[in-house]
């Protein structure tokens, strides 16, 4: 069995979807529901290297400690924009999936499909109803 664990908020449809794609490839991740049990700052500083990205990239926008924060500043250092996270979990953007071939931010769910080592065992379309997978489990 492939070892997969999914950073996951159950409110969120983009992680919700992502969930639902892992499963379509036969696997069942971990799955840590990141706003009850956040990281420490170790594995998320973890976590943002193995992704290659800063830790701006994987700041929430959209949520309200962002705007209280003065966060859309570029005053904030690496380490400043890693404490908010820690100090406010809804501050890390998400799904974030870990896979033997990599680590990504899955926006759109579908970035999923890059790093996961089983294939589709079939046909999937997002909540939506937008169609992302055929009967034999190729992208449409």
């Amino acid at each position: 069995m492939t070892d997969i664990t999914l950073y996951h908020n159950p409110a969120c449809g983009t992680s919700r979807n992502t969930l639902a794609l892992i499963r379509n490839s036969g696997v069942e991740p971990t799955v840590i529901l990141y706003l009850e049990t956040p990281p420490d700052r170790e594995k998320l500083e973890e976590l943002i290297a193995a992704m290659g990205i800063t830790p701006r990239a994987l700041l929430r926008h959209n949520v309200e400690p962002y705007e209280q924060l003065g966060l859309a500043e570029d005053r904030f250092s690496d380490d400043e924009i890693i404490a908010a996270m820690l100090e406010h979990p809804i501050l890390i953007n998400r799904p974030i999936v870990v896979t033997p071939i990599g680590t990504r931010l899955c926006r759109p769910s579908e970035a999923v499909l890059d790093i996961l080592p089983d294939p589709q065992q079939g046909e999937f379309s997002k909540e939506d109803g937008e169609k992302l997978l055929d009967k034999q489990g190729r992208r449409v």
